[in-house]
């Protein structure tokens, strides 16, 4: 099965809830300057994503292979041992809101500028689940990200790009030497059904994480994933 690709991602940015966000008052000196940055974001912006329904194909203790690529990380295979189909992706704010940003020079703009590409990179992952949810139904899932926690390394996007093809042809999204990608404001993982909800911030113990999305659970790893705990 060939990837499926979303251009054509319809976004709108809630500025009463960028302003918030930002901590920018309404009728305030900077409101007007955000408005305008906003408004030609929208104009411009073209969030996208792509991604392809992969069967399991066989597995370990510490392992995966999902269509011919092997996927090393003890907590995917725990996560993944009752599922037979995944959905690996990558969704990105889009080179086109990218190459705006790159115009502002102050430090304010900047932060404002990433704000809205936040906003953007958003916008695809909701139009993605979405889509995978319309087409697929796969019932409650749950996303693993290469390099968001210290059992799937960075390194692994390499395989996840080669499951889908030529995201940079596709959707314009690079990825580089170091495995981060270009636009920084993109993300790759893997959606997967599970019958108990995971967030990869629950084995993440960063403190004052502004992209927190659950707790740090410090006993979870050893209760769930490490080897001797599950006999």
């Amino acid at each position: 099965m060939d990837a499926t690709i979303l251009d054509e991602v319809a976004w709108q940015i809630d500025l009463p809830q960028l302003k918030q966000q930002l901590g920018i008052k309404e009728g305030g000196s900077y409101a007007a300057e955000t408005e305008g940055m906003a408004a030609r974001a929208e104009a411009i912006g073209r969030p996208k994503a792509m991604y392809k329904a992969g069967l399991i194909e066989s597995r370990g203790e510490d392992h995966v292979v999902i269509e011919g690529r092997t996927f090393k990380s003890r907590v995917l295979a725990v996560n993944l041992e009752k599922v037979h189909r995944v959905f690996p992706f990558v969704a990105t704010c889009g080179v086109e809101i990218e190459e705006w940003s790159s115009a502002f020079t102050s430090v304010l703009e900047k932060f404002w500028a990433d704000a809205i590409k936040g906003l953007a990179l958003g916008a695809s992952i909701f139009a993605l689940l979405e889509h995978i949810k319309e087409q697929h139904h796969p019932g409650d899932v749950s996303m693993m990200n290469p390099g968001s926690i210290e059992s799937w390394s960075l390194s692994e996007q390499r395989a996840l790009f080669s499951i889908l093809g030529a995201p940079e042809d596709s959707i314009g999204v690079e990825l580089m030497e170091s495995c981060f990608m270009k636009p920084s404001m993109s993300v790759s993982g893997m959606w997967f059904p599970t019958e108990h909800h995971f967030e990869n911030c629950m084995l993440c113990p960063m403190e004052n994480c502004p992209g927190r999305r659950a707790p740090y659970d410090k006993e979870l790893y050893d209760r769930k994933y490490k080897k001797d705990s599950r006999g």
